[in-house]
């Protein structure tokens, strides 16, 4: 019977389920028919394959040939079944044995002339190869991304002639050395906290939120160094696991983006422009790819001129920022997404950048402008702080700058280290029931809701401010929460002062 059965896998979010290319080759008039719910690209496979055989020395045999992609409900994109339909012409045709089909997995792209090309978007198929203990096949041009996951059995090729003759047994191909050693994981090029000058309260809030990973609002008058704090965060958060970096660049391969090996072990820093539609900050499109959310997992996704955005576009985070992950829906597919980042976001209080006597706004103004933000997504912010300018003289003295960035990144590290041996995770992912056993007093609870009652904050700021607290004192290496650290955390709400005093500015 001329049948033969290839194995490969589609692309499915950061899925990569198995797909069986089958190969039928019957007696009648030659014709070559794709079945199995194929998109144009796949279609066209056709005529790349028949070009590749012949021009690689290969017969393509002029019988009525039979593919199909199984299962057939699900549905197939791209030019990374090219190569398994051609081994499965081969070997239904005779000219490679079935047996070296057995245990192994192909993809690739076939050029005219019989290369093999490379794909994007394969590294969920290298992860799903070595959960499932197949030998892979992949593109040469592909070795980066192979190189990112530690499975020894991948074998690379840049021609169909090759791929044959390894098949029959005649030669062998390169593989890669088992091991990740050779990947970098120091911090190289970060940007040191000492350059921003002053700002002391700043930085310090910038070290709990980078301690917890909590999200931060940063409110101030234009180049006061909300923008460079943003970015200096980057320097003190500890480098990503193995299996958190191999988490990160999937999603990056899904999207069509390389990361460096270099940058493995790097946590993601995304910034998008304040122009960006929600498809792109959250994800989506025709066939679902990662947004810029998905693409800050495990890292820092930074909103500068927060209050630009369009309201929409922000209130989108309002669930993956609870939830950690993000599900589009579309008529081809569902997908979910991680999406567990942190925001850290900055703006300035009024259109005009300034506020008080001097500024040109009115009240009515401000209000409007405050007003894109939804009360929703400023209650996601567990620190909002505000950003003062400089003292008279402050530029020009000669003098310390504060704490570098290493010196700040190992107490946050310690101190990450403390929540992950309570609790499992970090502070800002602790739900309601785990901050009962998280070393507060009834009289300081008691405390906070009053507090939390005379500002009117909803009760999910009653547990953010216990998440900040519990951090400050992680920081301290206090084991209790004590009064002043939940002080210190009520501090740290100038967005709510902010919004009380333009209230009584318009007299509400």
């Amino acid at each position: 019977m001329a049948i033969a059965c290839v194995a490969t896998r589609a692309s499915l979010g950061v899925e990569a389920p198995a797909v069986t290319v089958e190969v039928h080759l019957a007696n009648g008039l030659p014709a070559f028919n794709l079945v199995g719910l194929p998109e144009a690209s796949v279609k066209e496979a056709r005529e790349r394959v028949r070009s590749a055989l012949v021009n690689a020395g290969f017969e393509f045999p002029m019988r009525r040939i039979t593919v199909n992609l199984a299962p057939a409900d699900l549905p197939k994109q791209g030019g990374r079944y090219d190569l398994p339909i051609a081994i499965g012409i081969l070997a239904a045709s005779g000219q490679i044995p079935l047996t070296s089909l057995k245990d192994r997995e192909f993809v690739g792209e076939l050029a005219l002339s019989g290369d093999i090309r490379h794909c994007p978007g394969l590294l969920p198929v290298i992860v799903a190869a070595r959960r499932d203990g197949r030998e892979l096949i992949l593109p040469l041009a592909n070795r980066a991304d192979a190189e990112l996951v530690d499975y020894p059995a991948i074998r690379l090729c840049s021609q169909l002639v090759h791929l044959v003759a390894f098949l029959h047994g005649q030669q062998s191909l390169p593989g890669l050395e088992q091991g990740a050693e050779w990947l970098d994981d120091t911090q190289a090029n970060v940007l040191c906290l000492s350059d921003v000058v002053g700002q002391y309260q700043a930085k310090q809030a910038l070290e709990i939120a980078a301690a917890g990973s909590h999200n931060l609002l940063m409110l101030g008058l234009p180049g006061c160094g909300k923008t460079m704090l943003a970015s200096r965060i980057m320097g003190l958060l500890p480098p990503l696991g193995y299996d958190e970096a191999l988490e990160v660049a999937a999603l990056h391969s899904v999207a069509g983006l390389n990361i460096k090996p270099g940058e493995f072990h790097r946590r993601p820093f995304r910034s998008p422009h304040h122009t960006c539609s929600a498809i792109s900050l959250v994800g989506g499109g025709s066939v679902p790819k990662p947004g810029e959310i998905s693409l800050a997992h495990r890292g820092v996704l930074f909103l500068d001129e927060l209050a630009e955005f369009p309201r929409k576009v922000l209130d989108c985070l309002r669930e993956p920022m609870e939830t950690g992950e993000v599900v589009i829906s579309r008529a081809a597919a569902k997908l979910t997404f991680a999406s567990r980042f942190q925001l850290i976001a900055a703006m300035n209080p009024s259109p005009c950048g300034s506020m008080g006597p001097g500024s040109r706004s009115s009240p009515d103004q401000i209000n409007r402008y405050l007003g894109r933000l939804s009360g929703p997504f400023l209650d996601r912010f567990d620190l909002s702080i505000e950003v003062p300018p400089l003292p008279p003289g402050t530029l020009t003295q000669e003098g310390n700058n504060g704490e570098t960035s290493q010196s700040v990144a190992q107490r946050v590290h310690r101190a990450r280290e403390r929540q992950l041996a309570r609790a499992g995770v970090l502070n800002a992912e602790l739900s309601g029931k785990a901050l009962k056993n998280a070393g507060f007093s009834s009289a300081d609870l008691s405390f906070l809701e009053q507090s939390v009652n005379r500002l009117g904050l909803s009760v999910r700021s009653f547990h953010r401010l216990q998440r900040v607290a519990r951090t400050i004192a992680d920081l301290e290496n206090s084991h209790m929460v004590e009064r002043r650290h939940i002080a210190q955390a009520l501090g740290y709400r100038a967005m709510d002062r902010l919004l009380a005093n333009l209230g009584q500015q318009l007299g509400r």
